[in-house]
């Protein structure tokens, strides 16, 4: 019984199933084919072919042949199921129809066998009883008991008709015929002996056959049976010859001592009846030999018609199966075809009105019922969705024309909605917010929602891509929808406004004491030095600390001065190159101790910039760089510079192997903080101003191995639509450095 079965998992892991093959159903055929060749070798193979078979083993054969016999028929209906329900609209490979045949069929085969085998069993052990050795001795001995009480009966008549001759013999010996109680002795003789009649005859060659006395109440003429072939027995020594004619048992003898006195006697008895039982009783004992002689033969049809019909059961199964499968897959294949024509959003596909009222009529009301609500719904479905749809253009029209971000949340906070600007805010890539939790994209946005405030300001992000976000909260029952700003540059801007307004005011107040002050102890140093003592160089140090510290201060308020007075820089095609080479000449005459390296890709590489002001920010990383490594302490250092470029964009990357970043390294950029004692806090702040107002960004990361490394990038192609006219480096007096500074190309 082979259809198919289910193995164990990996569903979509989960089943696969086992597919009978070509391959599978040869080899059933090829193992029925073994099985029945095997069984003739067996049954022809026999030492006694008139024997019978041991039961245990024909039904044994019987159950082998059967069973690949309906594993085939089982296979050809699951051909014929297969093929049926490959016309049929359902699909699924036609297991329907094969389970149905393989139920049926088992539900067919497995009664059946058992049937068979307990008829065969039955059958054979009952057969095997009357072919038994005990029933062949019985009905021998039955057949030879009718014939020896048959033989026992004529023997009987015999004897007494030779007992009688015997005792007439004496008589005439003693006495003669003529005797007057011969008559009676002679009467009396048969009377004992209970003969029917019985006859004392002569016979002669002249005269033939004479009676001498006769006993014969049923007037027979006993001369009949007294025939030539008799008497010659009679003569020849046979002691009587008997006959039975009819009823009668007649019998002739000769009496002793004489070759011409016989006796005849007859009995009357039911011969007829004994004859006819003997003759049966050997009619039986022949039949039964000559069934003995086809018992094998007889016990083989017997199972081969068992084995035929028990097939033909099954294959009368498999049909009705067939049958049966049509008509229970025929209002499946109606519901199938509906439902893929609802799924293909056909919502008026209907299933024909059933013709039965039983479970598969019932479920075709249902679902001409559910599929009747489904188009009523879809039908509402689709004008609260058309409502819908031009809600949600609107709100997303709105939300995509505003800069603020907006994200709505759900439940545990999961995010709903946002818009580009949201996603652009958070830092997140595009459509990347939707689906996912606050608290993983923004924790800070999130902790915010455990508080019971409506406005705050939020940083969010980490490094140097920190935010400010001004968040205004509303808290719906859907749940909290947060809109958002960025004001970090708002922020960045003000505090800018400010320090250069501070900046401006101290330079002011600082400015104006300096001049009188510097005036008066060079005036001090001019009148009273020649008066003073060579020896005592008090006066003198302290003159010059007044002058040098003054300078100082100079020079910091014009730090200040040019912190808070930025000149509007002028864009103009210049050498990048020489650009980078003054500002490390600069500090490469100042501090031979050091290494100092241009590495370019391009020797002519040119940027639209103020080389000025980018002269000024290169010179002041420079000088930082170079301070990062005189304080780290140890001798020796480098500096390296390099530049690069592709299609877009220029950038800039200055390397130093110093003490490294500050702790607070994302505060380096604001005004008036600095890690050194006489550093006023200034110096990357103004190279900030100037990268930024030349469309760049500069970053601060480590650098492998020990120290800093500074990256500035600019956008080439937003500088060079500020481009206001001819390159300054082909002014009069200013010459290329291509010899001041060691560099790699």
């Amino acid at each position: 019984m082979i259809a198919s079965a289910t193995l164990p998992m990996d569903d979509d892991g989960p089943a696969h199933r086992f597919a009978v093959t070509p391959a599978v159903e040869a080899v059933v055929l090829g193992v029925a084919i073994a099985i029945a060749v095997t069984s003739y070798f067996i049954i022809t193979g026999s030492d006694a072919p008139q024997r019978l078979i041991p039961p245990p083993l024909v039904a044994l054969l019987l159950v082998a042949n059967l069973v690949p016999g309906i594993a085939l028929l089982m296979l050809l209906g699951r051909r014929v199921a297969m093929r049926r329900a490959a016309r049929s609209p359902i699909g699924g490979g036609g297991r329907l129809h094969v389970r149905l045949v393989a139920l049926f069929s088992i539900v067919a085969a497995v009664p059946m066998l058992l049937v068979t085998i307990f008829a065969s069993l039955l059958f054979q052990y009952g057969v095997q009883f009357w072919y038994s050795d005990q029933a062949r001795g019985m009905l021998e001995n039955a057949t030879g008991l009718a014939q020896s009480s048959y033989g026992r009966q004529l023997n009987r008549w015999q004897e007494a008709t030779v007992t009688m001759a015997s005792d007439m013999s004496a008589y005439l010996r003693e006495r003669s015929l003529q005797s007057p109680d011969f008559s009676g002795w002679f009467l009396q003789q048969v009377y004992y002996r209970s003969l029917s009649e019985a006859a004392l005859f002569k016979l002669s060659p002249q005269r033939g056959i004479q009676t001498l006395a006769i006993v014969n109440p049923y007037e027979i003429d006993f001369t009949r049976r007294v025939t030539p072939a008799a008497i010659a027995e009679l003569r020849s020594g046979k002691s009587a010859v008997l006959s039975v004619t009819g009823d009668r048992i007649q019998t002739i003898t000769m009496l002793p001592g004489s070759d011409e006195l016989f006796l005849y006697a007859g009995r009357v008895e039911d011969t007829k009846s004994l004859s006819e039982q003997t003759t049966r009783a050997n009619d039986v004992l022949k039949s039964y030999r000559s069934l003995l002689a086809r018992a094998r033969s007889l016990q083989l049809q017997f199972n081969a018609a068992l084995l035929l019909i028990s097939l033909l059961i099954v294959g009368i199964a498999v049909w009705i199966a067939l049958a049966v499968a049509d008509r229970l897959v025929r209002p499946v294949g109606e519901l199938v075809d509906a439902a893929r024509r609802v799924a293909a959003g056909d919502l008026t596909a209907r299933v024909p009105d059933p013709r039965s009222r039983d479970e598969v009529g019932t479920l075709a009301n249902a679902f001409n019922q559910m599929t009747g609500q489904l188009e009523a719904q879809n039908t509402e479905l689709v004008t609260a969705n058309g409502q819908l749809e031009s809600r949600r253009a609107l709100i997303e029209a709105v939300m995509a024309g505003v800069s603020a971000g907006v994200v709505a949340t759900g439940r545990e906070r999961t995010i709903t909605i946002a818009n580009d600007s949201a996603t652009t805010l958070l830092g997140t890539d595009t459509g990347g917010l939707v689906g996912r939790r606050l608290v993983d994209v923004a924790p800070e946005l999130d902790a915010m929602l455990d508080g019971g405030d409506r406005e705050a300001i939020v940083e969010v992000g980490q490094g140097s891509e920190v935010r400010t976000l001004a968040v205004r909260i509303a808290r719906p029952a859907t749940g909290p929808i947060l809109t958002f700003d960025d004001i970090t540059q708002q922020l960045l801007d003000q505090r800018r406004a400010a320090w250069s307004d501070v900046a401006r005011r101290i330079a002011h107040e600082i400015k104006n004491p300096l001049t009188p002050i510097q005036l008066a102890a060079e005036r001090l140093q001019r009148r009273y030095g020649g008066k003073i003592e060579a020896q005592d160089g008090t006066f003198s140090r302290l003159t010059d600390t007044i002058i040098r510290q003054v300078g100082d201060l100079r020079r910091m308020v014009d730090e200040f001065s040019s912190f808070a007075r930025m000149p509007k820089p002028v864009f103009r095609e210049e050498s990048l190159v020489d650009a980078a080479r003054q500002a490390l000449f600069l500090h490469e005459v100042a501090h031979p101790a050091i290494s100092f390296q241009l590495v370019q890709d391009d020797p002519g590489l040119t940027l639209v910039c103020d080389r000025r002001q980018i002269g000024q920010a290169l010179t002041n990383i420079v000088k930082n760089a170079v301070e990062a490594i005189e304080t780290r302490g140890e001798p020796g250092g480098s500096v390296t510079m390099t530049l690069t470029s592709d299609a877009n964009t220029v950038g800039i990357a200055v390397a130093d192997t110093g003490i490294g970043l500050p702790a607070e390294r994302d505060r380096i950029v604001e005004p008036y903080v600095t890690t050194r004692a006489r550093g006023t806090g200034l110096g990357l702040a103004i190279v900030k101003k100037i990268i930024e107002e030349h469309c760049g960004t500069i970053g601060f990361s480590d650098r492998p191995g020990g120290g800093t490394l500074v990256t500035m990038t600019f956008d080439a192609k937003a500088l060079a639509a500020l481009d206001q006219g001819a390159s300054a480096s082909e002014l009069a007096g200013e010459g290329r450095l291509d010899t001041m500074t060691r560099n790699r190309t």
